[in-house]
């Protein structure tokens, strides 16, 4: 898989012009772009069809995360959108996700467009082993609860999970290579530190097995964002 197929660029604005100008800006370099919590509160469903318009894919990052009756039906909603991926929270449960996925395979199935990959969140990247102690009584550390929770998502028949690149190995030898790990938390040398504890270069997460990853303000902060694109291509190309 070519680098254009593994980056999704995420549109961390609030704006629906500036993200259809990223967009335009990027096109050349980029084929998904993910549209999450501000964007999506700023631009509704229109940015998606928009970028649709544009050629290009969807990968919506609403992380999902409720009772199985409302999450199943918000996933019939957005299958209508034709997303190309979404994803929710696996901690809502093994029923809130095989919920989700029948509803988005039946959607699909009734109006005749492909069925979206359905992607669990694991454990943010903004938290840290001791956070999930000492905050949310979770002692088995960030390792375990990824595995627990990825292997849950197995369960249900969900095509993949995020997490961060420090537990690609485990997942894949938990639920096998092709299950899909979209790596966010991915930082190219010239990035400043900002929320995020467990990240990693692209060079890293693809050595590491990362199927996605995730890049946004380590390209948009850039004084040129398509030399950043250039730079993270050559780091993918030589992972």
């Amino acid at each position: 898989m070519s680098y254009r197929k593994k980056l999704i660029l995420a549109l961390d604005v609030s704006s629906e012009d500036r993200a259809l100008e990223i967009v335009d800006m990027l096109s050349d370099y980029v084929d998904i772009f993910k549209v999450g919590f501000e964007l999506f509160s700023g631009a509704g469903f229109s940015v998606i069809e928009k970028i649709h318009k544009r050629g290009k894919r969807v990968f919506l990052d609403l992380k999902f995360h409720d009772i199985p009756n409302t999450v199943s039906r918000a996933a019939s909603l957005i299958t209508q959108l034709g997303v190309y991926m979404f994803n929710l929270h696996a901690s809502g449960g093994i029923e809130m996700m095989l919920r989700c996925r029948e509803a988005a395979i039946n959607t699909s199935e009734k109006i005749g467009i492909p069925v979206p990959k359905i992607i669990a969140v694991t454990v943010l990247t903004s938290l840290t082993s001791e956070i999930l102690k000492e905050e949310l009584s979770i002692a088995h550390g960030v390792k375990g609860h990824v595995k627990t929770l990825a292997s849950l998502a197995k369960r249900a028949g969900l095509d993949g999970v995020v997490a961060s690149c420090h537990e690609i190995g485990l997942i894949k030898k938990a639920c096998g290579a092709d299950f899909i790990v979209v790596t966010p938390g991915i930082r190219p040398s010239w990035t400043p530190p900002d929320d995020q504890q467990r990240t990693a270069t692209p060079r890293e997460a693809i050595r590491q097995g990362a199927d996605y990853l995730v890049m946004g303000r380590g390209i948009l902060r850039h004084p040129e964002p398509l030399k950043a694109v250039e730079l993270v291509s050559i780091e993918m190309l030589t992972g």
